[in-house]
């Protein structure tokens, strides 16, 4: 088959590790064009695929109606049987260029996205993926007829957490800097927990960096929390393997790649009580946005090594993602 992936940036981000991943799976099997603004992740593509800059990333009518001008056109000259888009600006360029092109456009959910006219486009796609059902539950009266569940798979690591004993717990936070993850949450929560020995490490990067270790500043802990800022997926294994306890205070997520990630180090969780981790935790789970509850959860944790009861034994890997993903491409043929 001939695939185009669209995908608004290719730097860090959960939806942009996915493609990432699904495209190292399939390069070998089909011809593979990725389609994005640029980024980062480009340098860690195989090299028989073909990249294409579009600035896909622009909530912009005209600059839409071009990129899916662009769209009809490439499409013709790489001959694309699957059109397969993963964010929102993407699903109105794939749409706009739907009657122009002869490839099943689909779409990847990867979050809860607002329900409002952003997700027009959705409806009349080909067929849709949702990366968990907390996603297609949300999502219900937007998707099209034809969809399916596929879990975001991960590498296993190549790393494990040994329990390893520090004179101070270590704990860490792995993810972009921005409001949904609940990173001010965590701090609030360690402000009243002063009196026990304990440091944090922020990985990752994103728009309210300056915000947040202002914030931590400001709650006097900025001596206890060193900020990284993005890393490669082997360093964020060194710091899991390394570390006493992740940090997942995420207001809304579709799954939760990094919780995955570090059940597959073997390192504890304490995370927020989201419908999408229920597939891996029963109960134990903190309420979202509750300093006062992440405090305690944090102290059970740091007087008892209590953490978050996640069930590891549900983790889907790269290569079965791929394969389900590969068999719901072959059902349109």
């Amino acid at each position: 088959m001939r695939i185009a992936y669209i995908i608004p940036g290719f730097d860090e981000g959960g939806a942009e590790v996915h493609v990432l991943n699904l495209i190292r799976e399939l390069s070998g099997r089909h011809e593979i064009t990725l389609i994005s603004c640029g980024g980062r992740l480009e340098s860690e593509l195989p090299e028989n695929v073909n990249i294409i800059h579009l600035p896909v990333e622009r909530k912009n009518l005209f600059t839409g109606i071009y990129c899916a001008l662009k769209l009809i056109g490439f499409s013709r000259k790489y001959q694309w049987d699957i059109i397969h888009v993963h964010s929102r600006v993407p699903a109105w360029i794939a749409w706009l260029a739907s009657s122009g092109v002869k490839a099943k456009w689909l779409m990847t959910a990867h979050a809860l996205y607002s329900l409002n006219a952003g997700l027009i486009p959705l409806r009349h796609a080909d067929g849709a993926i949702c990366i968990s059902p907390a996603v297609r539950n949300h999502l219900a009266e937007y998707l099209p007829a034809k969809n399916v569940i596929i879990p975001n798979g991960i590498i296993p690591s190549r790393l494990k957490y040994a329990n390893f004993t520090h004179d101070a717990a270590k704990f860490l936070f792995v993810g972009r800097l921005t409001r949904l993850k609940g990173l001010d949450v965590a701090f609030r929560a360690l402000e009243g927990l002063k009196g026990y020995i304990w440091t944090l490490d922020v990985v990752g990067d994103g728009p309210q960096r300056q915000e947040l270790e202002a914030l931590s500043q400001s709650l006097g802990l900025n001596e206890r929390v060193t900020f990284h800022g993005a890393r490669g997926k082997h360093e964020v294994e060194e710091f899991m393997a390394k570390s006493s306890c992740l940090l997942f205070p995420s207001y809304s997520e579709g799954m939760g790649l990094v919780v995955l990630e570090a059940l597959s180090v073997g390192l504890p969780v304490i995370a927020s009580d989201l419908e999408a981790l229920h597939e891996l935790a029963e109960d134990g789970l903190v309420p979202i946005g509750d300093a006062g509850a992440w405090r305690e959860a944090i102290r059970d944790f740091l007087t008892a090594k209590k953490a978050s009861p996640l069930n590891p034994e549900s983790i889907t890997t790269v290569k079965d993602m791929a394969c389900l993903t590969e068999k719901f491409y072959l059902s349109y043929f």
